[in-house]
């Protein structure tokens, strides 16, 4: 551990200069099960979602909003998880259970920004289900690729902007000698608890970002699911029905684990065992960015059938300027 001593109007300070991230320290043994699964999860949704990836990019059937929008949440998936995963592996093996303070503020921007992200880019895809349902016949012109671009934009711009906001409020706080971090990696609320100054402007942004940008774009969800739903039940057939809520059930599976999972770990009742919280954002942070490949491969005809064409080499290498024929 390190701290360095300064001098303030004639007192000495201490002022940190590393943090070191707790996680399990206490239970060896569990971390080394939490290894090798985290490790085979990681592993999983690199390669799941860089496929995913792959596959939009090179098949013409996918070259619509919505896998561009996938192709964006898969990128983030990539990016949020590779922010922390791999300092975490490397504590779990205790070769390394302390990070830089400059390498924990990005982190914690990397990781905060990224979430923040996803909740506005899971909405704009719902609106992106509402227009295709809906409104099929102007579809092609209300999703154009310069509304997609704008939409993509707004999505990354508004998480990366709350994240900004948070981290210089929060590493503009005083820090004077407390320096374990009760978790995983720098999570903004664990951060928080070390701070030895008034954190009541941090609280109140917390709770203002958390309604402008979670519960906000989940109400976004709700309204165009309810017109999607709606308009679905007024299609004459069966198989119509199906056709037209087939194209909009990975994506509401996606929906509920990621909020479900986020409302479970923020809004749930303080657990007396501390470690349960810590292995629920876990949890959060690792296993449900890696189901996502999963979800839209087995829920989505298109997907699977890129996977079998891609397998066997059948995919055409020419890709277009940008992935969205209308």
């Amino acid at each position: 551990m390190r701290w360095m001593e300064s001098e303030t109007n004639g007192a000495n300070q201490t002022v940190v200069t590393e943090f070191v991230l707790l996680g399990l320290h206490d239970h060896h043994n569990l971390e080394m099960v939490l290894f090798v699964l985290c490790l085979g999860i990681y592993s999983m949704n690199v390669l799941g979602n860089a496929l995913l990836i792959r596959m939009n990019m090179l098949d013409p059937r996918l070259h619509t909003p919505m896998y561009f929008f996938l192709s964006s949440l898969a990128l983030m998936d990539i990016s949020g998880t590779s922010c922390f995963v791999p300092l975490m592996l490397v504590n779990f093996l205790e070769a390394q259970i302390t990070i830089s303070f400059p390498g924990c503020a990005l982190q914690m921007y990397l990781t905060l920004a990224l979430g923040s992200t996803e909740c506005v880019l899971l909405a704009m895809m719902a609106c992106d289900r509402y227009m295709a349902i809906c409104q099929p016949l102007r579809y092609s012109e209300l999703m154009s690729w310069q509304t997609c671009t704008w939409m993509a934009v707004v999505s990354w711009g508004a998480g990366f902007a709350n994240s900004l906001l948070h981290s210089i409020l929060t590493w503009s706080l005083p820090f004077c000698g407390h320096n374990i971090i009760n978790h995983f990696f720098c999570e903004i609320l664990a951060v928080l608890k070390l701070a030895c100054g008034d954190i009541s402007l941090n609280t109140l942004l917390t709770v203002v970002s958390a309604a402008v940008l979670t519960l906000a774009p989940l109400l976004l969800i709700f309204l165009s699911y309810v017109f999607i739903l709606t308009a679905i039940l007024r299609v004459p057939s069966a198989a119509g029905q199906h056709k037209a809520f087939s194209t909009c059930s990975a994506h509401l599976t996606v929906v509920v684990i990621f909020y479900g999972t986020l409302s479970f770990m923020y809004f749930k009742p303080e657990a007396k065992e501390l470690n349960l919280d810590k292995l629920i954002a876990l949890f959060y942070g690792v296993v449900t960015p890696s189901l996502n490949p999963i979800i839209y491969s087995l829920r989505n005809a298109e997907v699977k059938a890129a996977t079998i064409a891609l397998l066997r080499g059948d995919l055409s290498r020419k890709t277009s300027r940008f992935p969205i024929v209308l």
